[in-house]
C-alpha cells in the first residue's frame, strides 16, 4: 500500500496542474471506485463539472482537492484515497485509456490548458469522493499543501504526519506511556501517527534499534525522541527519492516508478546480511502482513 513518501510525491505531481484549474467535465467509467462518495456517480459529477480546485493538499495518506468558494460547493472538495493500488496519472485528455482506468477528471488551466486527472486502480479499494470541509480540531492548516485549518469530514480522525510542523512529539510521546500494544502497531496507528506503513516502519524501526514488538510503553523518553527522529529521516530520504516502488503499481503522476528500495536495510531482506551488524535480517509474521528486522542490533524489550 502506498505509504506518505508515495502519496506525497503524488500530491506534489498535481499540485501545478490542478491548482487553479477548472474541471470541465468528469467521465466515471466505474462505479466502485465511488465508495466513499454515497450519493452515487451522478451527484459526482454534478459537483464538480464547472468548479474550480484551489489546491491539492495531503495528510497522511490521504489527498483532497479543495473547491473554489465561487463553485458549486464551496466548502467541499475532492477526496482521493488510493488504497492498494490506486493510480493518480497526468495525461492528456485525448490520451488512450488506461488499464484499470475508473475515473478520468477533465479540466481546463489558464497556464497548462487542457489536462486530464485518470484515477485508475486495479485492485479498487482506492476511491474519490466529494466530501464537506470542517475546521481541523487544532485549528492549524489541515495539512501538506494547505494553508487553511479546513478538512474534509472523512479525513478529520487520521492523526498528522510527523512531517507535519503541526505534529507534536510531546503529545505522541505522553500517549505512548500508556500504550502497552507493540511499538509497530502503534506506528500503524493513523489515528495517533499518520503516514507511516509497514515499509517504513520497518526501516525506521531498524535504524532506531528498536525492536518491532517491544511495548510502546517501555521506551525511554530518549528512544522515543530517536524513533522519531529516524522515522523523519527514512521518510524524508523516500521523498527525495521518489517513493518505494515494488511493481507498476507504484507510480507518481507521470507513471514514474520511485527507487527508495533499492535503499532498504530491513524490509524484504529476509536471511540477508544486516548492513550495520552482517546479522541475518529475520521475517516474522505481523498483523497479516511481515515485519523485518535484525535480532541482533534490534533486541527485544518486555
Amino acid at each position: 500500500m502506498p505509504e506518505l513518501p508515495e502519496v506525497e510525491v503524488v500530491r506534489s505531481g498535481l499540485a501545478p496542474a490542478m491548482t487553479g484549474a477548472r474541471i470541465v467535465s468528469v467521465a466515471v467509467h466505474d462505479e466502485r471506485a465511488l465508495t466513499r462518495h454515497a450519493a452515487g456517480a451522478a451527484d459526482f459529477v454534478a459537483r464538480l463539472e464547472g468548479a474550480e480546485v484551489t489546491s491539492v493538499a495531503r495528510r497522511g495518506k490521504f489527498l483532497w482537492m479543495p473547491l473554489a468558494a465561487g463553485s458549486s460547493d464551496g466548502r467541499a472538495a475532492i477526496v482521493g484515497h488510493l488504497g492498494m493500488s490506486g493510480q493518480l496519472l497526468l495525461r492528456r485528455p485525448d490520451a488512450e485509456p488506461e488499464r484499470h482506468e475508473r475515473i478520468r477528471i477533465f479540466l481546463e488551466h489558464p497556464e497548462h490548458g487542457e489536462l486530464a486527472v485518470v484515477f485508475a486502480d486495479q485492485r479498487t479499494f482506492g476511491s474519490l469522493a466529494v466530501d464537506t470541509l470542517v475546521p481541523t480540531a487544532d485549528a492549524r492548516a489541515a495539512g501538506w499543501g494547505s494553508s487553511d485549518p479546513l478538512i474534509p469530514s472523512q479525513v478529520a480522525h487520521i492523526a498528522r504526519d510527523p512531517m507535519d510542523e503541526a505534529f507534536q512529539d510531546r503529545a505522541f510521546r505522553e500517549a505512548l506511556r500508556t500504550r502497552s500494544s507493540a511499538i509497530k502497531r502503534v506506528l500503524l496507528d493513523q489515528n495517533l501517527i499518520s503516514g507511516v506503513g509497514n515499509i517504513y516502519a520497518d526501516e525506521s524501526l531498524w535504524a532506531a534499534r528498536i525492536h518491532p514488538e517491544t511495548p510502546a510503553s517501555a521506551l525511554s523518553t530518549t528512544a522515543v525522541n530517536r524513533l522519531l527522529a529516524e522515522v523523519r529521516a527514512v521518510l524524508e530520504k523516500a521523498l527525495a527519492e521518489g517513493g518505494t516502488s515494488f511493481d507498476a503499481q507504484y507510480v507518481n503522476v507521470n507513471g514514474e516508478a520511485g527507487y527508495f528500495a533499492h535503499s532498504l536495510n530491513a524490509y524484504g531482506r529476509t536471511g540477508q546480511p544486516c548492513t550495520r551488524c552482517g546479522g541475518p535480517i529475520r521475517r516474522d509474521a505481523f498483523m497479516n502482513r511481515s515485519s523485518h528486522f535484525c535480532p541482533r542490533c534490534q533486541r527485544r524489550r518486555r
